[in-house]
């Protein structure tokens, strides 16, 4: 599972969203195609369209959650409780281990006048001063520490 965490990282390294490089580094045990996956997870980076809401690394974890969990079943209550439950497991190891979900509060930036952010190029400048390569990382290695316990079990 460490390369999976070390994907992730790479792959926000090289250019992709939060988001796009948390699933698609679990996205094959899913049989998730690479595209598929990067296209549905694209709008989730920046907290969410660059809203800095819900951080794009959860949002990954909570689409693998769907993926892992996720019913498609109408009405099927019991799935979605189960759903549900592992997604607040999530939130609640990647708030403990961050201090929140919020992409906003992560970063330590508030909006604009406009209520907009301006993305910044991706330098070693960037890096240093933002955490989320180390945010990558945590999603992806809390997705993963969900899976090996679930194989242990």
């Amino acid at each position: 599972m460490e390369d999976r965490v070390a994907k992730a990282v790479e792959l926000f390294k090289s250019g992709y969203n939060c988001a796009q490089s948390v699933v698609t580094a679990f996205g094959d045990l899913y049989e998730l195609p690479v595209e598929l996956g990067l296209r549905m997870s694209a709008p989730f980076g920046g907290g969410i369209g660059r809203m800095r809401e819900t951080c794009g690394a959860v949002c990954g974890m909570f689409i693998l959650a769907g993926l892992e969990r996720g019913t498609v079943v109408a009405g099927d209550s019991r799935g979605k409780n189960e759903t549900y439950r592992l997604v607040r497991e999530l939130a609640a190891g990647f708030r403990q281990k961050n201090g929140s979900i919020c992409c906003g509060e992560l970063l330590g930036i508030k909006k604009g006048e406009d209520g907009s952010y301006i993305s910044e190029a991706r330098t070693a400048a960037y890096y240093a001063k933002r955490p989320c390569v180390k945010i990558v990382e945590d999603a992806a290695a809390l997705f993963a520490d969900y899976l090996m316990t679930k194989e242990c079990n």
